[in-house]
């Protein structure tokens, strides 16, 4: 049996997290979904979408989507709605969790990795975050929690832009890709969004098969991440098999080794979550790179919310694509080094007071 796909919707309270659901749900667009809701209450779903209102975990919807609480944790939730769906006795394709206003996602991304009969029966598509125009900035001055989301997430979705001006709008993006410079930001209104921009973004590729971002290796800014589109701009279909990566124009190359990019514009806010980039074109030790890396995340883990590289490394001919959540990491062989593609490295840091200096000086150390 395929891998179910799941995605973590996430978002502060009124971002409009529960307006994107029902969208979704009720233009399921013959996919069947399963929502689990960590907070089930009364406004969350509408009762119209659902088939009968039971004490049961699991709800059925007309349209053959399911609804379901956590009972006791998230992994006995997926557990059981992974083993009715062996024995035929739900139907379903993919998961969206949505977590509730305040909650890290980092934990929730986590169990993808640390249960082996979860990682068996899912894949972790992505992390969304919904982040509400009108009140954001007050949201991320006050609240860690809201900082945290924007750092976590694969694809930002901004709601309620009508309700403030384009300049505000402007300055809250501006900040966001300070905080996270990988996760592309797209304005939603009232939660309509194309279900392509909400289900198979990859943006957790651990896994030799998927598209590399192709953009990822560029300079940062060669592209800006306002627009919405996916990474790649081609649709994202099961292009699995075969697919080499996509060949570098000449002269595209990690200009600055090992310069960390700051972005040029003027911020009134320091955020505590920041993100910098570490580049070289000189290959990494394998042995060097795990040993620092294991002894970073050893103490800086639960500060380190998402890490991620495309990587030049000695002995294989191959990319070696890189994912670290917190203290979880993994690495997996990409594809192969097109000719005449000029080798590098690239990895993101996007974290919570970080020593950037630290880092980036142990990348460099683990260098050949």
């Amino acid at each position: 049996m395929s891998l179910i796909p799941a995605t973590i919707l996430t978002g502060f309270l009124g971002s409009g997290k529960t307006t994107l659901l029902k969208r979704v749900l009720a233009e399921a667009h013959g996919q069947k979904i399963a929502v689990i809701e960590n907070e089930f209450g009364e406004e969350n779903i509408d009762s119209d979408i659902l088939v009968s209102d039971t004490n049961e975990q699991i709800i059925q919807m007309s349209n053959g989507c399911i609804c379901c609480t956590i009972r006791e944790d998230l992994r006995a939730t997926l557990r059981d709605l992974a083993e009715k769906k062996r024995k035929g006795e739900l139907d379903f394709e993919r998961v969206v969790i949505e977590t509730t206003g305040v909650a890290d996602p980092g934990p929730v991304a986590q169990t993808f990795f640390m249960d082996d009969e979860i990682a068996e029966s899912y894949l972790l598509d992505s992390i969304l975050t919904l982040v509400d125009a009108k009140h954001a900035q007050a949201q991320l001055n006050d609240r860690q929690e809201a900082r945290r989301q924007v750092g976590f997430a694969d694809q930002i979705f901004i709601s309620k832009t009508d309700l403030v001006s384009k300049d505000e709008v402007e300055a809250l993006m501006h900040r966001i890709k300070h905080m996270n410079p990988r996760a592309p930001q797209k304005a939603v209104h009232f939660g309509e969004v194309a279900l392509s921009e909400v289900f198979d973004l990859r943006g957790f590729n651990l896994n030799a098969k998927l598209d590399i971002d192709p953009d990822f290796l560029k300079d940062d800014d060669a592209h800006d991440h306002d627009h919405g589109h996916n990474h790649d701009g081609h649709a994202h279909g099961d292009h699995e098999e075969g697919h080499e990566g996509h060949n570098h124009a000449p002269g595209e190359h990690c200009d600055h080794p090992s310069h960390a990019h700051v972005a040029g514009h003027h911020h009134h806010h320091d955020d505590d979550v920041k993100s910098f980039v570490f580049k070289s074109d000189r290959p990494f030790d394998p042995a060097k790179l795990e040993d620092f890396l294991g002894a970073i995340v050893n103490i800086y883990g639960p500060r380190m919310l998402r890490y991620k590289g495309v990587l030049y490394m000695k002995g294989t001919d191959r990319k070696v694509i890189f994912q670290g959540v917190h203290q979880l990491m993994g690495s997996d062989l990409g594809p192969q080094w097109a000719e005449g593609e000029q080798r590098c490295s690239k990895m993101v840091f996007i974290g919570i007071d970080l020593p950037k200096d630290i880092l980036l000086q142990g990348m460099e150390q683990s260098l050949v």
